[in-house]
């Protein structure tokens, strides 16, 4: 079995990535892992080479600042470096999401099992999105709690913006894969970063998406949509934690009055709570 991991990144450190920690986190699983880097305005490219693994493959690339469609510059870029895999595996990891060490045994095994099932055309972890600082995790229906991160690279996909993947079938409407559990979690920091990296973001995305960039502030989110974590983080994110790229000193607004969007998501996860069932977005079909 060989695994092929893939990203693609773009002004990783002026945006507050920790990218060179994302792959480090799954160079030990991986055989390879191709990275489009496109042309940026920082060291991006020079903080990947410092990787100096040989697993390792870098693509330049130049993005078409003239789409500006839902993201699909995204989904360009990324299938760019998913193309240029060559394992049974392709493993998509964004610049802000680590695995932990003590998952990878686990997570190599589910890719062992399923590998000769074709009905398993992709694989899902389970999320843990940490929002505002390493201790909390969100958890509100509006997102995704799993997603699929690994497709087989022998079937027909694309990447119509840089979340998920869509099977095409004998040339038809696509879909979403069919994906099993891996058991394993993806740790997700994209909103632990700095304020100020934040908006650096905002402002600099939007216009992919066809929108004007939003003001950015933790104390926006509705604290019933947050737990505590309370587990460990994976080791190599640990500095990139205790540094200024990531925030420190957020706490849940216990005061907050909620949106008339939010109001929508609490029904939803009392509904949830009341049905047992999880309404959270879903990109793949589960396979048991």
């Amino acid at each position: 079995m060989k695994v092929s991991g893939f990203t693609f990144i773009r002004n990783g450190n002026i945006l507050g990535y920790p990218f060179v920690q994302s792959i480090k986190s799954a160079l030990p699983i991986c055989d390879e892992f191709v990275v489009a880097v496109g042309a940026s305005d920082d060291d991006t490219l020079q903080a990947l080479q410092t990787i100096n693994d040989p697993k390792l493959r870098i693509i330049q690339t130049t993005w078409n600042e003239k789409v500006t469609d839902r993201g699909f510059v995204y989904g360009q870029q990324k299938m760019i470096a998913q193309y240029n895999c060559t394992g049974d595996w392709a493993f998509y990891l964004e610049g802000d999401e680590l695995l932990h060490e003590a998952e990878l045994e686990t997570l190599r095994a589910a890719m062992q099992r399923h590998l000769d099932n074709p009905q398993v055309e992709a694989l899902a972890f389970d999320y843990y999105h940490f929002y505002g600082s390493p201790q909390w995790i969100a958890i509100g229906t509006a997102g995704y709690r799993q997603a699929p991160r690994i497709i087989r690279n022998s079937i027909r996909s694309i990447a119509p913006d840089g979340l998920f993947f869509v099977v095409l079938h004998q040339n038809k409407k696509g879909r979403y894969p069919r994906a099993a559990l891996t058991g394993t979690h993806i740790y997700h920091y994209g909103a632990v970063r700095s304020v100020a990296s934040m908006n650096e973001k905002n402002r600099r995305i939007a216009k992919y998406w066809g929108k004007q960039p939003e003001v950015f502030a933790y104390n926006q989110i509705d604290p019933y949509e947050l737990v505590p974590f309370t587990g460990t983080h994976p080791a190599v994110i640990q500095p990139w934690l205790a540094s200024d790229a990531a925030e420190h000193h957020f706490t849940p607004d216990a005061n907050h009055i909620p949106t008339k969007r939010q109001k929508r998501h609490r029904l939803r996860m009392k509904l949830e709570k009341l049905l047992g069932m999880d309404l959270s977005k879903k990109h793949f079909k589960l396979v048991r």
